[in-house]
């Protein structure tokens, strides 16, 4: 019995709380003031972590993802590579191996289109960071986790979502309306938008 009144109890508080968090998001857009991505600057470079979506793991990383996109037959990384011998491999296998990357696990899914999103978890964001910039890669990240989506459509998808766009490309730019802000290694940014 009291199993079933601790759970009626945290639905409610999970449910109030998500009507709170809505209704700020309306009236910041229909005020006239910033848009809740404009609230992008607490959440970036060195105080990143407060708004940025966390993961502890492959299954929460798909859970999240699962949310704005498909993330579909979750699998290891090198179970993904052996199954696709030849073929797509999913993104980086030997830079996970990489202490330099601070990589903690890859994983794949597939989005509803079948086309691959590479999923890390990452140990360490700064060496992340700054590997990404050596190697000019880019990804959508989280605190703790960068995923690489192949597909348009998931691409497009994940911009609605809290992860944001890290790219070190001196000539990155977002249209008006969007953020970009200073990420965790000088000349690298984070934006909330994710360019196709």
């Amino acid at each position: 019995m009291r199993i079933k009144r601790a759970l009626a109890i945290g639905a409610t508080l999970v449910a109030l709380t998500a009507v709170g968090a809505c209704g700020s998001d309306d009236k910041a857009q229909n005020s006239g003031g910033e848009s809740p991505a404009a609230g992008l600057s607490g959440v970036l470079g060195q105080d990143a972590g407060g708004g940025l979506p966390k993961a502890s793991d492959m299954a929460s990383i798909a859970y999240y993802l699962n949310k704005y996109t498909s993330c579909l037959n979750l699998q290891t990384g090198a179970d993904y590579d052996a199954d696709h011998e030849g073929g797509d491999k999913a993104w980086g296998a030997d830079k996970a191996a990489d202490p330099s990357w601070g990589i903690k696990e890859r994983g794949a899914c597939s989005d509803a289109s079948g086309d691959l999103i590479t999923l890390l978890s990452v140990a360490d964001m700064k060496k992340f960071q700054t590997a990404a910039k050596a190697n000019n890669d880019q990804f959508a990240i989280g605190q703790d986790f960068a995923v690489v989506p192949v597909g348009s459509q998931a691409i497009q998808e994940l911009q609605k979502s809290e992860l944001l766009f890290l790219t070190c490309d001196p000539d990155f730019s977002a249209p008006s309306g969007f953020q970009k802000s200073p990420a965790l290694v000088d000349g690298c940014v984070l934006s909330d938008y994710f360019p196709s």
